[in-house]
């Protein structure tokens, strides 16, 4: 029996994929390829390409192979492009997922891992976000997301689905030199693409409450979030009790000014970052506690910060 990885092509998906090969579990990749790349599917993985929103597609990937239970990772991630794109933002987020969802009760598969975010809080305001801090999502994707978890209630009591949902943090870092982030809108490929063409990277305001005046935020290393995946997969395949959702976070946090000292230490490249004006909206800190997590999920931070920037700089290098 295997796990179907929908999105698996992607960034976090191929991770998450490999760390299942990595524990001995057999896994299926559904996607579409909108963001994701065929070369991060690994060899011998079976590939399923195609939308979620494909009916035929979605059955097509039960009937062919045994599958246990979903990982759900496929969607639209990207917030800022999502208040521009609400309509496309709630069609492959929230409408996927529904097919998703009848067409897994129609195989009789029953165990769900969900790729929520961190998304769903909005601007928390506390220093510490737990599982039950308020949520207030501010742009439809983090509504998506957010939707996406009251689908998996809610099948829940009508079904008897077994889930969990994974609420990310901010993901960076690499688990294997053949698999980057790709994603336009994230920090690390930001900041590597403008050395990479010659530029500096930006710092959106250098003058919030914290020690060095720039954002902190809460990084988690990528393959630290697949093995977490693993870990609910196992759980959920035990019939073992899970939380509805956790949080995937380091209860620290690291500024983006450490952020910047860290590239140009790992990259050799010595460069003063452009400073611009804070961005509308932007709080000055989030941190999440990851202590259930911790509990039933094997999660904890393997990861430094030079570790993070180190092998994501060596995979997007990899990449040419």
């Amino acid at each position: 029996m295997a796990w179907l990885v929908t999105g698996g092509a992607g960034y976090i998906g191929s991770h998450v994929v490999e760390a299942f090969l990595d524990a001995g579990l057999e896994a299926v990749v559904l996607d579409d390829l909108s963001s994701g790349r065929e070369e991060f599917v690994p060899e011998g993985v079976p590939f399923v390409r195609g939308t979620l929103l494909d009916r035929d597609v979605v059955r097509g990937a039960f009937e062919q192979h045994e599958i246990s239970g979903v990982v759900h990772i496929a969607g639209f991630k990207y917030a800022g492009v999502s208040v521009t794109k609400p309509l496309h933002t709630y069609q492959q987020n929230v409408t996927a997922m529904v097919l998703l969802l009848e067409e897994m009760q129609r195989a009789g598969v029953d165990a769900a891992v969900f790729s929520s975010s961190a998304a769903v809080y909005g601007t928390p305001d506390t220093d510490l976000v737990t599982e039950d801090t308020p949520k207030n999502p501010q742009s439809p994707y983090g509504e998506s997301k957010l939707i996406g978890e009251w689908l998996l209630r809610d099948q829940a009591v009508a079904a008897g689905l077994r889930h969990t949902s994974l609420r990310y943090f901010n993901v960076v870092g690499s688990g294997s030199s053949r698999l980057y982030d790709v994603s336009p809108h994230n920090l690390f490929p930001l900041v590597f693409e403008a050395l990479l063409g010659g530029g500096v990277p930006r710092i959106n305001g250098t003058d919030y409450p914290t020690p060095d005046g720039t954002c902190v935020r809460d990084y988690i290393h990528v393959a630290d979030l697949a093995i977490s995946h693993v870990a609910a997969a196992r759980r959920l395949d035990a019939r073992e009790p899970v939380e509805p959702v956790y949080n995937l976070g380091s209860g620290s946090g690291v500024s983006v000014g450490e952020i910047m000292t860290a590239v140009a230490e790992v990259t050799g490249i010595d460069f003063e970052p452009e400073v611009g004006p804070r961005r509308a909206g932007d709080p000055a800190r989030i941190v999440a506690s990851g202590e259930l997590a911790a509990r039933d999920l094997d999660w904890r931070m393997r990861h430094s910060l030079t570790d993070m920037v180190r092998s994501a700089w060596e995979a997007r290098r990899s990449a040419g």
